[in-house]
């Protein structure tokens, strides 16, 4: 089986590294990839064409893992008239989803919970095509929410207005604490009721954020479009924050 990945951060390349059978092999290519994903593909084991057209067509499966403002794109660049499955993993709304099922003859709507790097992924999954996916099972977590496309963004999207909202107020308090040189008390303090491994596993959160706080407002973006509620003012307030970083 070739698996063609549409992108190379993250999520394709623990991706890469979680699915590992003699069966199954990766196909991308660095086409128009920074030199920092071409140094990734570069050091990865894994079967590189010249442009992704050439990849998508030996390919039984495409996923696509891109950013969010590229995600339709890509699928009316790729996935039109495409005979295989089409994955796609991107943080985008349903609607967006349902735009790209329009364009896919096979399409599932995926999104991935939890860490992008873990080795304990778990993969949620929406769609009609969604058991043709169960053999993922032997490499991580999948779990199919419905035959309704856009099911399993809808659960992204209502996880991510609550995550991307606390990581931007921790990084607030955070910084307060900074400059009265109280931090490790700041940990201290909350992990008495958030846990033992609170202190790291913000600093981590803190971090994740800042390094990808251009992607995380296309994503905040994506949440205001689709829910298009006046009321929410916390995200409202969050994006403009991470808009600043």
């Amino acid at each position: 089986m070739n698996i063609a990945l549409i992108g190379f951060g993250k999520v394709s390349y623990n991706l890469f590294k979680l699915i590992d059978s003699p069966d199954i092999n990766f196909l991308t290519s660095t086409e128009g990839r920074s030199q920092k994903t071409v140094d990734l593909i570069n050091e990865s084991n894994i079967e590189v064409f010249d442009s992704f057209r050439e990849a998508v067509e030996k390919s039984d499966i495409v996923i696509s893992a891109v950013t969010p403002s590229q995600a339709l794109d890509v699928s009316r660049r790729y996935a039109r008239d495409y005979q295989g499955l089409y994955l796609d993993l991107n943080n985008v709304s349903p609607d967006t989803k349902s735009q790209i099922n329009d364009v896919c003859e096979n399409f599932v709507d995926g999104a991935v919970i939890g860490k992008i790097d873990s080795d304990n992924l778990t993969l949620f999954l929406s769609g009609k095509n969604t058991d043709k996916l169960l053999f993922l099972n032997d490499f991580l977590n999948v779990k199919i929410i419905s035959d309704n496309v856009g099911d399993a963004s809808k659960l992204k999207l209502l996880r991510s207005t609550y995550t991307k909202a606390l990581s931007v107020l921790l990084i607030e308090s955070y910084s307060l604490a900074q400059k009265l040189n109280l931090e490790d008390e700041f940990f201290d303090t909350l992990s008495l009721t958030e846990g033992d491994e609170f202190k790291d596993k913000s600093l981590s959160r803190i971090s994740n954020t800042l390094n990808s706080s251009k992607r995380k407002a296309e994503e905040l973006e994506e949440i205001l479009n689709y829910f298009n509620d006046d009321d929410l003012k916390m995200i409202k307030t969050a994006l403009e924050k991470l808009k600043q970083f």
